[in-house]
């Protein structure tokens, strides 16, 4: 009886170890994939690696950097806004500049009246007043001078009916009214002359001088109003209100970097994919007149054929590294750019990375 309970028990063990074995050695079928792999639709291509951007009849997208620091008072749009040339975007506290630019503009002004004052010379009541002076030391002197001939006369009479002091005081009276006269007569001229022309140009240096520190200093206080340099959608808005931007930019928390406060694209609908094709790929690009080219968006089966544009002339560094050890650093690539039109029903922005083929 023993020996049939263990056969049992041998029995059920083995039949569940297969059994066992059986349900792990079942695979389950792998789901299919959400979407299709970017394949080589021709039967010989380069592959490149394309950016969205918006279409830009030369260049890349505008960054807005301010030209001065401070902090962010106002801002004026918002993401995805068209705004004309010209339009203020951003507005910086300029409230220490504008007090500084007030200053040196009535700084010139005092100094412009200095100078019209100058010019004015001389002023009618100065004039008055320098011939009154005048008619005063020629009455003065005709005093002196009647008393003087007075006293001759009586002294060639009788000597001693005028002492010889009161002759001499009456001789050095005549002479110093004679000088008196002079003066008057001299410093009215001087007054009739007006400003000195020396006088005159420098008045004019300094205020032409504070004029332009005036001007200069309002335009820097222009610089605190960020504008648009031409027609133009807002793409990206990297700094909020109460926060500090410099030439250097805003600093973002995520990246722990500085971006560009405000990045503006065409306002033209349709988009250009920026490809960089690699440097030992570029003798393989074929004649403009010949090229053909087609985007896979990541992340959806949609395929878009790309309208040439343009080469940029100019090989530059790879802008992005795939952290593999055997890439090198110094890999250079040849932006290549193509035009398409927006499909519909896609989301599809710049900024964004696509698969490109160029065929040979």
């Amino acid at each position: 009886m023993r020996n049939k309970l263990l056969f049992s028990v041998s029995f059920l063990g083995l039949a569940g170890g297969c059994l066992a074995a059986y349900l792990f050695a079942m695979q389950t079928p792998p789901l299919p994939p959400a979407f299709s792999p970017a394949s080589n639709p021709y039967a010989k291509a380069i592959y490149a690696e394309g950016i969205v951007e918006s279409e830009q009849t030369n260049g890349v997208n505008i960054n807005m950097y301010p030209e001065v620091s401070g902090t962010v008072k106002e801002i004026l749009v918002s993401e995805g806004q068209k705004v004309a040339k010209g339009a203020p975007l951003l507005l910086i506290d300029d409230s220490i500049q504008k007090a500084a630019a007030e200053q040196l503009r009535f700084q010139a002004q005092a100094a412009f009246s200095v100078l019209e004052e100058l010019k004015a010379q001389p002023r009618k009541e100065n004039l008055d007043v320098a011939a009154a002076q005048v008619a005063s030391a020629q009455a003065a002197l005709k005093t002196a001078t009647d008393t003087l001939d007075k006293q001759e006369v009586a002294y060639e009479a009788d000597p001693r009916s005028v002492s010889k002091d009161a002759l001499d005081n009456a001789v050095n009276a005549t002479a110093l009214a004679k000088a008196n006269l002079s003066v008057a007569q001299r410093q009215y001229d001087l007054t009739k002359a007006g400003a000195w022309i020396y006088d005159i140009q420098t008045q004019e240096r300094q205020y032409h001088a504070l004029h332009n520190s005036y001007l200069s200093s309002s335009a820097l206080l222009a610089k605190y109003t960020l504008r648009a340099p031409q027609d133009a959608s807002v793409m990206s808005i990297n700094a909020a209100m109460g926060g500090f931007v410099s030439p250097q930019g805003a600093y973002d928390n995520y990246t722990q970097g500085t971006d560009p406060v405000l990045v503006l694209g065409s306002t033209e609908p349709r988009l250009d994919v920026r490809c960089y094709v690699d440097e030992i790929l570029v003798a393989r690009i074929p004649l403009a007149s010949k090229v053909r080219a087609q985007m896979t968006i990541r992340g959806t089966d949609v395929k878009v054929p790309l309208e040439f544009v343009r080469v940029q002339p100019y090989v530059t560094p790879k802008i992005q590294l795939s952290n593999e050890r055997t890439e090198r650093v110094d890999v250079r690539v040849l932006p290549v750019i193509f035009r398409i039109e927006k499909p519909k029903n896609v989301n599809l922005y710049p900024g964004e990375l696509v698969d490109v083929y160029i065929s040979e």
